[in-house]
């Protein structure tokens, strides 16, 4: 996705969309859909991120069409944290991932103790580059 593409999605979102734009009833409601992994990545599959993928072996695995890719052909373009709303441990955390290829998906692991070793490990490997800024909760 271009960086035109990517600023004219945040220009043209509604608050139907995702709450970040309009009237907000109460002062939290800008952050709604960042509260919710379903929504977020309801959200990013709206902008794309369609693929699901893993990691198996120290690469990581589209879950659709099992193709494989090094850590230097991917990029983290944003991640989220969540919490459990009753049970602090309930973490995880979400990576948007754009491949060489142009895949474009989501990785979802638990986060602290509960974190997959693989998972951590490979993406301590994979650059990071926050590019979706209109995905965020910055103004």
């Amino acid at each position: 996705m271009k960086q035109e593409e990517i600023n004219n999605i945040n220009n043209t979102q509604t608050n139907a969309d995702d709450n970040r734009t309009g009237e907000y009833s109460e002062g939290n409601d800008r952050l709604t859909f960042m509260n919710n992994e379903e929504n977020l990545m309801t959200n990013l599959e709206k902008h794309g991120y369609n693929e699901q993928f893993k990691v198996q072996k120290n690469k990581l695995v589209s879950l659709t069409t099992n193709k494989t890719y090094e850590s230097k052909d991917v990029k983290a373009v944003n991640f989220y944290r969540f919490e459990g709303i009753s049970d602090p441990d309930d973490m995880s955390i979400l990576y948007a991932i754009e491949t060489c290829d142009g895949a474009m998906g989501t990785l979802t692991d638990a986060y602290g103790r509960y974190s997959d070793e693989d998972t951590g490990e490979f993406m301590k490997q994979v650059e990071i580059e926050k590019k979706l800024h209109g995905m965020s909760a910055e103004k």
